[in-house]
């Protein structure tokens, strides 16, 4: 069975493409079928770290956004669709216009939406409007970014607040040493990569930062891999 993940949060900065690459690299590591969309034009992160499975997608035209629900149709894969910031309005119009959440239901295609959030007031504000539109409509991944923030009250107070219907899961994604990331990033490393290569002939990280590399993924891994179990289980 196909599953659509979408990567999200109205706000800028969260850390979304982090977690979009991520994502893609845990479904490499576990040999799952993978399709990544990068819909984030201006800076094509996802392209960049994994261009041999991602495709460019324009939300703002059905024609592109319906390719996600044919790839999902055609095998069993997990789509990963990377949302550049201040794009909910399209993916509001492709959903509503389309029927996408009650075609997914429907053919039993879970689609999970990926909040990305810091603990600022405005990430809280801008989660409180996406929930009140979505909340029971679709399964949503709350993903509380320890590199952006260490005090989530807000966040878990909303979470809390939440009726019997809802569908929303908590989880977050541990900070990695911003040295270490700006190097991989600078490298144009993909996540495997980073822990991998060492050859004396390129650049690459130091033995500590392979190890700081490892030890983030492991715990980032953990996050994923009990999100995903929920998400399993509240598709059943």
């Amino acid at each position: 069975m196909s599953t659509i993940h979408v990567i999200g949060g109205e706000k800028g900065g969260v850390g979304k493409s982090v977690c979009a690459r991520l994502l893609s690299q845990y479904f490499l590591d576990g040999g799952q079928k993978y399709l990544g969309l990068d819909a984030d034009q201006s800076h094509a992160t996802l392209s960049r770290f994994y261009g041999e499975y991602t495709q460019p997608v324009q939300l703002d035209e059905f024609e592109s956004s319906d390719a996600i629900i044919e790839a999902a149709v055609e095998e069993d894969i997990n789509i990963l669709l990377d949302l550049p910031a201040q794009s909910e309005r399209f993916l509001d119009r492709w959903f509503e216009e389309s029927g996408v959440l009650e075609l997914c239901q429907e053919m039993g295609i879970p689609l999970a939406y990926w909040y990305m959030i810091d603990d600022g007031t405005d990430s809280a504000g801008l989660l409180e409007q996406f929930l009140e539109k979505y909340n029971g409509k679709l399964n949503c991944i709350v993903v509380k970014n320890l590199g952006r923030g260490s005090n989530f009250e807000s966040i878990d107070q909303i979470i809390s607040n939440l009726g019997a219907d809802s569908r929303v899961i908590a989880t977050q994604l541990p900070a990695l040493h911003p040295a270490t990331m700006n190097k991989i990033d600078k490298l144009s490393f993909s996540f495997w990569g980073a822990q991998n290569i060492r050859s004396s002939d390129t650049p690459h990280l130091s033995l500590m930062e392979r190890q700081r590399t490892k030890v983030w993924m492991n715990k980032a891994y953990a996050g994923l891999q009990n999100a995903l179990a929920q998400l399993q289980t509240a598709s059943i």
